[in-house]
């Protein structure tokens, strides 16, 4: 049987996804992620979905030529919808921004129950997505951050999440980078700090073209730099 290898980010993401599990990977593209868990035995079985036709109709060529089409489905989904008679006890939402994934996950509310463990790779405002899951109730469990290659834009925070329905706080530097990164520092994480400081540093320029207050910004800016 062919096998299809992931790059660095999605084996990163693969590795947080528990033996024996059913997935469901949303906005899944061509189902590499779907394939590979079930051709290395950690999937029982795996749905890979996507919004767009095109991206359905790639996963299912996929699917049968890598000859996985018994234990992996391709169907077009708006986000969750319509994921939920999966029956998945694993969902993997990667390579959308924060903002998206978290709406994702909030009008679908069958994913707040303990059992469910959600994988999220967001490509922007990981704060946002982590705020939203510690006001809701989602403890997140793991996290990593993973550095694809040698250019800085190529580096990923990978965030864990379980519903337990007990909300959180944390710092605004445990939102931006993780409170678990903070404390593992995984590979490539002061590289992550930094270009954070700098697309902070910029948005605090144009505070200060605009007129407008920077207090907010100065204070995350000299937080994140202590963690240098």
């Amino acid at each position: 049987m062919q096998k299809y290898i992931l790059d660095k980010r999605l084996l990163a993401a693969a590795s947080f996804v528990p033996r024996g599990a059913v997935v469901a990977d949303i906005g899944s593209d061509h189902a590499y992620l779907p394939i590979h868990l079930v051709q290395t035995g950690v999937a029982v079985r795996a749905l890979a979905s996507d919004i767009n036709a095109g991206p359905v109709e790639a996963a299912r060529k996929n699917i049968l030529s890598y000859g996985v089409k018994d234990k992996v489905a391709a169907q077009r989904s708006d986000g969750l919808d319509g994921v939920e008679s999966f029956s998945p006890d694993c969902i993997t939402v990667l390579g959308m921004g924060g903002e998206l994934i978290a709406r994702i996950i909030d009008r679908a509310p069958w994913v707040r129950k303990k059992g469910i463990r959600l994988i999220l790779q967001p490509m922007t405002h990981g704060e946002i997505l982590s705020r939203y899951l510690c006001e809701q109730g989602f403890e997140i469990v793991d996290e990593t951050i993973v550095q694809d290659g040698e250019r800085d834009d190529r580096i990923y925070r990978i965030i864990v999440a379980e519903f337990d329905g007990e909300r959180r706080t944390m710092s605004d530097a445990e939102h931006y980078i993780g409170a678990h990164n903070l404390r593992r520092r995984p590979d490539g994480t002061e590289i992550y700090i930094k270009r954070l400081v700098t697309m902070l540093q910029t948005k605090r320029q144009g505070r200060i073209i605009g007129g407008l207050d920077c207090s907010d910004v100065d204070g995350l800016i000299g937080e994140l730099k202590g963690y240098l």
